[in-house]
């Protein structure tokens, strides 16, 4: 499961470097719109693009940091195994579901997007919808890896701390 974690840890750090560049071209567009009164549909979109990149992309890193936000009523003061098994209930019963019905139901919304080749509704946008659209995929994907190499982690945890009987039976 080393192999899911560098896979995830890789995608999420690259992905991430484009936080500082997302940032810059909003600082481009504010600056381009209000001291000189030029619209930036283009960049405007390019951020907007970078900005569900970020978010569907990191998703996965960020769970897999446990970085993520929760809500820590009863999570706060508890033991490390108990927080583990809380993960892999929650995990289970929100997770998994949330990811499958978003991978599920994407599918057919960035086939016809790409069937058609989407662009953009907006005068002076990009003509690239369709690989926007294609960031959703990034979101279950990396949460799926990201949830099952906790869950190995987990179990694995669990059984090493098994004791198994030294003398055999008669």
């Amino acid at each position: 499961m080393k192999f899911v974690e560098k896979y995830i840890n890789f995608i999420g750090e690259k992905i991430s470097y484009l936080i500082p560049v997302m940032t810059l071209l909003m600082i481009i567009v504010i600056v381009s719109r209000y001291f000189f009164g030029v619209g930036r549909t283009d960049l405007q979109e390019l951020v907007m693009y970078f900005h569900a990149l970020i978010f569907l992309g990191c998703a996965g890193y960020v769970f897999n940091k446990d970085e993520h936000v929760r809500v820590d009523i009863f999570y706060r003061g508890a033991t490390a195994k108990y927080k583990d098994l809380i993960n892999v209930i929650f995990g289970f019963i929100f997770l998994l579901p949330l990811a499958f019905v978003v991978g599920f139901y994407s599918i057919e919304l960035i086939n016809m997007s790409w069937k058609i080749q989407e662009t953009s509704t907006e005068a002076g946008g990009l003509p690239y919808v369709f690989v926007q659209k294609t960031f959703i995929l990034l979101f279950p994907l990396t949460l799926f890896a990201a949830f099952f190499n906790q869950l190995i982690k987990t179990i694995s945890v669990s059984y090493t701390h098994l004791t198994l009987p030294t003398t055999p039976y008669v």
